[in-house]
């Protein structure tokens, strides 16, 4: 189900501070493994996810729909806030948060493709024939 853009930033701004809160919480038992540690990385890239889905929301609201992210400064906000947010968790939990967060950006930039694009009409060339 479809919800606007005003509730979906709403929920994604929740599930973030959610997310990062929870992690905080739990950080001792994020940290006690090594499973657990990377576990971590896992949730941090959720909170890039979220974070992303927020911000692009946000600006979706202010600008207008015809208003598209880009890698600096909304990714790259994003990212960084979920390194963050995994750095004071563990340290290998930064590395993962990374390797988690390249991973769905790519997937979600490829779904992004997949439902907006539009293909770019085509023009005959005409090109004159020698007699």
């Amino acid at each position: 189900m479809a919800v606007t853009s005003g509730v979906s930033f709403a929920l994604s701004a929740i599930i973030t501070v959610l997310l990062f809160s929870g992690m905080q919480m739990y950080k001792n038992w994020l940290s006690s493994t090594q499973l657990h540690t990377v576990f971590g990385g896992y949730i941090g890239s959720l909170v890039f996810i979220f974070s992303l889905t927020a911000l692009g929301n946000l600006e979706t609201i202010m600008f207008g729909k015809s208003f598209q992210m880009k890698l600096f400064p909304e990714v790259f906000i994003s990212l960084i806030t979920s390194l963050i947010a995994s750095g004071l968790v563990h340290r290998v939990s930064t590395t993962t948060c990374f390797l988690f967060s390249i991973v769905a950006l790519y997937y979600i930039n490829r779904i992004s493709q997949q439902t907006y694009s539009t293909a770019a009409p085509t023009v005959p060339v005409h090109t004159k024939k020698k007699k």
